[in-house]
């Protein structure tokens, strides 16, 4: 199989989070793109601001990792009904 490599973007304190917690989660929680990974592909996150509520650039990439499975699930945030898809990984 083809390892593949996914660029995935968010500000420095989401991905530190994701980074902490062990988990990928793109484009605001659609399961789409984590369907198109497969295990043993990177994902490698570029942020370009280090929080949301800021505008101060910070434009770097800040973290890489491997999918570790194929399990796609969803996970509640407890923030305004917010419940995203995520994949396992590990960086």
């Amino acid at each position: 199989m083809l390892t593949k490599y996914w660029i995935g973007i968010a500000t420095y304190d989401d991905v530190m989070k994701a980074v902490y917690e062990g988990f990928a989660q793109l484009c605001h929680g659609k399961k789409a793109p984590l369907k198109k990974m497969s295990t043993g592909d990177w994902i490698i996150y570029y942020s370009s601001k280090k929080n949301f509520n800021e505008d101060i650039p910070y434009q770097k990439f800040t973290a890489v990792g491997k999918v570790s499975n194929d399990h796609i699930y969803q996970f509640d945030m407890d923030i305004n009904g917010f419940i995203p898809f995520r994949r396992n990984r590990f960086y």
